[in-house]
């Protein structure tokens, strides 16, 4: 009966923020259980293989950078050997994007061994992550440099630019998946040690370099996806200055700037790809309240003075996420046919109120996408490394 109970009294749940349901907790376990295993499975089977496994010839860094180039730009047809130009929302498929794709499935590989060593306690899952995490950060012949100085680079136009610093969410899982694997014990001191420097180094980057205080300042889902990441590395790596950061910037400056007072995303709306980039930034506001809410300062409950909050903002959208048909806005010019999927925000979301119905959306929409773009915009796809 006490968990039946605890059900209904979402705003109790809320004001901790911590003692949610074990029943809600179960069937999130339940849900993932077989996707969890079917990917840990084919994780299994993948030998490290990061960014220097492939290198393009635009590319003015080293074999150790990351790089990556603009999504939206394309040759221009009036000067084929010139600068590129831009095409809002519609991906050019001839782009360099290895680079992205290898992370990508770096942080697919972390994040189901990790959610599987949480189901299983199977010690085998962290001993295959473990060589994965030595050939990205330590190996001196395969580790990827701390920074993203040479992402999204547009020929003729920038060797790289701020707004690379996205293509790096992906890391998220990774630490997440760190720290759920760390109780077996097979993580040594020395393996740990030398991640957590790898990403002092990386955080002193995204807050010092041009890039990163240009990424900082971005009014849209790249100023919010900038906070994600440096608020779970910082917590990762224990800087509490930096996470005190993030805190007030979620406060003073994503929830003012970027959300109505409907709860939408201007910003995002007026897109390519309204329901996509609205569904993506939510995602990721969510995000950051799951990793910076604690007892003292609770984000889920934070309200600016005119009713802003990541409630109001689940609210606005949820309706559109159970019935697409819904949507009152323009459809995206790419992927309309491929969101929503289990979107985080809304799994999140219901841990934090306890609101059933949006759980009970979550449960029923797609675990495993197959889509690249979708894929690649899911800030958090292992719910239980979180």
């Amino acid at each position: 009966m006490k968990h039946k109970f605890l059900l209904i009294i979402p705003m109790m749940l809320a004001l901790s923020g911590f003692n949610q349901s074990n029943d809600m907790e179960d069937r999130i376990a339940a849900t993932l259980r077989p996707y969890i295993l079917k990917e840990a499975a084919w994780a299994m089977e993948q030998q490290p293989a990061t960014i220097t496994a492939q290198v393009s010839d635009r590319s003015t860094g080293g074999v150790h950078d990351f790089y990556s180039e603009g999504d939206y730009w394309w040759p221009n047809p009036a000067d084929p050997n010139g600068a590129y130009i831009q095409k809002d929302g519609v991906t050019n498929p001839d782009n360099f994007v290895a680079h992205r794709q290898a992370m990508i499935r770096f942080s697919r590989v972390i994040g189901a061994l990790a959610s599987a060593y949480k189901i299983t306690h199977d010690k085998k899952y962290v001993l295959q992550a473990v060589k994965h995490l030595r050939a990205w950060f330590i190996d001196s012949a395969t580790l990827m440099n701390p920074n993203l100085q040479y992402a999204q680079a547009i020929k003729g136009v920038a060797t790289g630019r701020g707004i690379g610093i996205i293509d790096t969410i992906h890391l998220m899982e990774v630490v997440q998946g760190i720290i759920a694997m760390q109780p077996s014990g097979l993580i040594d001191k020395r393996t740990t040690s030398a991640i957590k420097s790898w990403f002092e180094n990386y955080l002193y980057w995204l807050v010092n370099s041009k890039y990163g205080k240009d990424e900082m300042n971005a009014r849209n889902n790249h100023g919010t996806c900038w906070v994600m990441q440096v608020a779970c590395f910082a917590r990762f790596t224990g800087n509490e200055a930096l996470t005190t950061f993030c805190r007030k910037r979620f406060k003073n400056d994503l929830l003012p700037n970027q959300m109505a007072a409907d709860g939408s995303f201007p910003l995002e709306l007026k897109r390519t790809k309204p329901y996509g980039y609205s569904i993506f930034n939510l995602d990721a506001m969510a995000t950051i309240c799951k990793i910076l809410s604690t007892r003292q300062d609770n984000l889920w409950l934070y309200s600016t003075a005119d009713g802003k909050s990541i409630k109001k903002g689940i609210e606005f959208l949820y309706p559109f996420i159970k019935d697409k048909s819904s949507w009152s806005f323009n459809k995206d010019v790419m992927y309309w046919d491929n969101w929503p999927v289990a979107q985080p925000s809304l799994v999140f979301g219901a841990e934090a109120y306890g609101n059933a119905a949006w759980l009970n959306t979550w449960v029923k929409l797609d675990h495993d996408p197959e889509v690249p773009e979708i894929i690649r915009n899911l800030p958090a796809r292992h719910p239980l490394v979180w």
